[in-house]
């Protein structure tokens, strides 16, 4: 009897609750689908993307290396394993969403409503959320 119980606790220790994965997989998506999205408009020059480094003083060629740092790092966290490449790939997103903020504070590019300071922060949050939520499996 006992070893029945000790089973039933084992498995249940080990399961994550639903509404954990839940929330991980939802941060995610979140922020695979803004970070990916971003970097394919700035791979593509798109509207908004090529005045937004002519504001803050950066060269052109810059979109391209931003541009392909956020879709490699979106498919980073997206696909299994790699848990030290995903380890990088969070890093990389809250230090450029953190750095892209201080950016337009320092060249006072606040936006409506300091839309260009608070956008790029809630991306890092959403990073650290999905970082913190994150199944043992991604983890390194």
């Amino acid at each position: 009897m006992s070893t029945i119980i000790d089973a039933e606790t084992t498995a249940k220790a080990q399961t994550h609750p639903r509404g954990k994965v839940i929330a991980y997989w939802v941060t995610t998506s979140l922020l695979a689908f803004f970070l990916g999205s971003g970097g394919i408009g700035e791979l593509s020059h798109q509207w908004g993307t090529l005045g937004t480094v002519e504001i803050l003083g950066y060269p052109v060629y810059f979109l391209t290396i931003l541009g392909i740092w956020k879709v490699l790092g979106t498919i980073a966290i997206l696909v299994p394993g790699l848990p030290r490449l995903k380890e990088w790939a969070y890093a990389g997103i809250f230090f450029g969403m953190t750095g892209a903020a201080a950016s337009h504070a320092i060249v006072g590019d606040y936006g409506a409503y300091a839309f260009h300071i608070f956008s790029p922060l809630s991306f890092a949050i959403l990073a650290l959320a999905s970082w913190t939520l994150r199944p043992k499996s991604r983890r390194l």
